[in-house]
């Protein structure tokens, strides 16, 4: 009704002032979007490393096990994995407030995907190193944690913040389980304000801008932290 009557000329009157004034809960939403982003994406590369260490290296059983949970999350929707995690679950007895529901439901869908790229970057990995650690008698974890791992991720490392930032935007499907983050927010601040273009309008702003600061920290953090220390052998 507050739109319908701004209409100047047939055309609609935009107008920010209610929406910018609901500032702190922007705030608010985006804080909480952040947390999802960082503990899913921290979460869920440290179990697609694993995954993928044991698709290369475990038994024929855990490769299958892998593999198994891979391929299904890998080719199912994420809204209905948060679905099942957050409405399915409880009705075996394993109940989750939302928030927990959905690092879960993020953390693994990521693990899947990061899987199959780590894989990717630790099968590149010339024999000569493998050989070479041999020689100096590293053992088996040391051998993929120095010789290995760096390498390899600074292979896929491009192709892996590409799926960390999917991850990111992924969050907004939380706002379903009624995770306060901020597409649920804006959705509030929309309804509250009669002002559903102008609310969506800030909003698409506040992810562009996330979306371009967290890559530029991925752009920073892979070459300094993540594949940064000079593996044996000294070319990556």
């Amino acid at each position: 009704m507050q739109q319908a009557s701004d209409l100047r000329g047939g055309h609609p009157m935009l107008d920010f002032s209610s929406v910018l004034a609901a500032w702190p809960d922007f705030l608010g939403g985006l804080a909480m979007t952040a947390v999802l982003t960082l503990l899913s994406c921290t979460l869920g590369t440290l179990l697609g490393i694993a995954c993928a260490w044991c698709r290369v290296y475990g038994s024929r059983v855990v490769r299958l096990a892998v593999a198994s949970y891979v391929g299904f999350f890998r080719n199912t929707p994420f809204i209905v994995q948060i679905f099942f995690i957050y409405f399915g679950l409880p009705a075996i007895g394993l109940r989750m407030a939302s928030l927990p529901a959905a690092i879960v439901a993020l953390t693994i869908n990521l693990g899947a995907y990061a899987c199959e790229i780590v894989r990717a970057g630790i099968e590149a990995t010339p024999r000569g190193k493998l050989e070479a650690a041999q020689c100096l008698g590293l053992g088996r974890w040391h051998t993929f944690t120095r010789v290995v791992l760096p390498p390899a991720l600074s292979r896929v490392w491009p192709a892996l913040t590409s799926q960390l930032l999917i991850i990111m935007l992924a969050t907004a499907v939380c706002s379903l389980v009624s995770t306060a983050e901020l597409s649920y927010v804006t959705n509030r601040i929309a309804a509250q304000t009669f002002r559903q273009f102008e609310s969506h309008i800030v909003v698409t702003l506040l992810y562009l801008s996330l979306t371009i600061a967290f890559r530029r920290l991925l752009q920073w953090l892979g070459p300094r932290f993540v594949f940064g220390c000079a593996p044996i052998g000294g070319a990556r």
